[in-house]
């Protein structure tokens, strides 16, 4: 350890953290522009875009007849 005994940590993942931004952003329009438009209704609207791939996976799930 020849620099002081810092390490450096080089992050990979950066471009990935951009595409799950887009998605989160696109499913969070799809989910308020189907909801009611009142308060409760948004809030909803932006969790349900959190969880929208467990939504993807159970229709597909169905589908597949699993």
């Amino acid at each position: 350890m020849g620099d002081g005994g810092r390490t450096r940590v080089i992050e990979r993942a950066g471009p990935w953290g951009f595409v799950f931004l887009l998605a989160y952003i696109g499913a969070a329009i799809y989910f308020v522009s189907v909801s009611d438009g009142s308060f409760w209704g948004i809030v909803l609207g932006l969790l349900q875009a959190i969880v929208w791939p467990a939504y993807v996976v159970y229709h597909v799930l169905v589908l597949l007849h699993a």
